[in-house]
């Protein structure tokens, strides 16, 4: 099977981020050409003058249209593309010389119709976004699961970082109308129908992750929103893990509640886990200050995704509302 790309784009007030992107993709070291698809989704500050920049470098159709969502939006773009595979990406990552490379390697020699790719920190990135990035994706939080490899086959890409056959997109009619959530809810449905998903370990991103600490809190709490939500409209996915957060956050209050009582037992489990945190942080990044940065990151993303994750369950499985009128703010 010939290969031919689409890189699928969503902006929404992010002219900067796409002009940083599209500098990036200049550097892409790929024979063949490639399509770049951008749609600004109802943007008051477009990319429109920084796309010109580059549309005489770059193979680019920009699309304008209604604010409706990224998932939408990616949609939207898939339905006009002229490529036979599509190459999702948030605007607010950069890419390695080799991210196409990468993925036209792997997909000629093990295809599948949806990919996921790990995510990491580029080295301009500031602390916080970096505390933030190893929060996201280290083994001592998450698993490493939204890049591990021994998830290459059946994984549920995340859509920062997406790759899908044209054939699985209109097979499944795209993403749906929530977010966040779209995108596994995407690689459970085609998982469902028959078609393979993988991880592709050499195509990383750079994930910027735009965001303050109040954002960031916001965001993983958003997370653990949808979970339930998911699990409803999939049973099959639910997993114990996605327990943990709420159970960490849950023991760690008990845990100061018992130190008021002079049992320092647990916290003093709590504090030991934040110090490897804090170590391992500083290691990788070898600057100390974002090891600090890292264990505030932690628990903004425990406490976050686990209280959020409570919320919902409470309002999905106990209550047994439907998604749409316990959370219309998650779907568009």
């Amino acid at each position: 099977m010939n290969l031919s790309y689409s890189f699928i784009i969503p902006v929404y007030n992010r002219p900067q981020e796409i002009r940083e992107l599209l500098k990036s993709m200049l550097q892409l070291q790929f024979d063949l050409p490639f399509e770049i698809v951008i749609v600004e989704d109802g943007s008051a500050n477009t990319s429109e003058e920084v796309i010109s920049e580059f549309s005489e470098k770059l193979q680019i159709s920009y699309y304008f249209k209604k604010n409706s969502g990224p998932g939408n939006s990616r949609n939207f773009g898939m339905k006009r593309a002229g490529g036979n595979y599509f190459l999702i990406l948030d605007s607010d990552v950069l890419l390695p010389p080799d991210y196409l490379k990468q993925v036209d390697s792997f997909l000629k020699e093990n295809y599948c119709d949806c990919y996921g790719g790990p995510d990491a920190a580029h080295s301009s990135f500031t602390n916080v976004q970096k505390a933030i990035d190893y929060s996201m994706t280290s083994f001592l939080t998450t698993g490493g699961i939204r890049g591990k490899e021994s998830s290459v086959n059946k994984f549920q890409p995340r859509s920062f970082n997406m790759g899908i056959s044209k054939k699985a997109f209109e097979a499944s009619g795209g993403f749906g109308r929530i977010h966040p959530g779209e995108d596994p809810d995407l690689s459970l449905r085609l998982i469902k129908s028959g078609f393979d998903t993988c991880l592709i370990p050499g195509a990383k991103v750079f994930h910027k992750r735009r965001i303050d600490w109040k954002k960031f809190y916001l965001q993983v709490k958003k997370f653990g929103l949808v979970r339930p939500i998911l699990n409803k409209w999939h049973p099959e996915s639910a997993k114990v893990t996605y327990w943990f957060p709420s159970v960490f956050i849950m023991g760690f209050v008990l845990s100061l509640i018992f130190a008021i009582f002079d049992w320092y037992l647990f916290i003093a489990i709590y504090m030991l886990y934040f110090g490897i945190i804090g170590i391992d942080a500083a290691v990788r990044y070898r600057n100390i200050a974002i090891g600090g940065l890292a264990i505030f990151a932690v628990f903004i993303q425990f406490f976050g995704y686990g209280t959020g994750f409570l919320r919902s369950f409470f309002q999905i499985k106990i209550l047994n509302k439907q998604p749409e009128k316990a959370y219309p703010q998650l779907f568009f």
